[in-house]
């Protein structure tokens, strides 16, 4: 039996104004072992630093990626494409353990 996974993606700003970081995905609900793109795409005048951000239920949120490092971490992917201004994330076999928010943010 599949169970549901429940995902949410918030994307977060700090940079200056002019600045932005797109949501194309919101609530998401998809089965354990299904594959999992959540979409990050930012508007700026420079390339700046783009992190994914995860918060387990009654947990702090904690820093998962960052596109100036890490490309994977427990199983998610994310790499930065400057031509696309994206740095969208992946998992390719998803958990009940994974049932989350992420946020996307971009600094200077």
């Amino acid at each position: 039996m599949l169970s549901s996974i429940s995902i949410l993606a918030i994307f977060l700003l700090f940079g200056t104004s002019g600045d932005s970081v797109t949501q194309t995905e919101g609530p998401v609900t998809l089965s354990e072992g299904a594959h999992m793109i959540l979409n990050c795409t930012y508007q700026s005048s420079y390339t700046p630093s783009l992190f994914w951000y995860v918060q387990y239920l009654n947990k702090a949120p904690q820093l998962l990626l960052k596109s100036s490092t890490e490309t994977e971490n427990q199983g998610f992917q994310a790499n930065l494409v400057k031509r696309e201004n994206s740095f969208h994330l992946q998992k390719r076999s998803l958990q009940i353990s994974d049932s989350a928010l992420y946020y996307c943010a971009m600094t200077d």
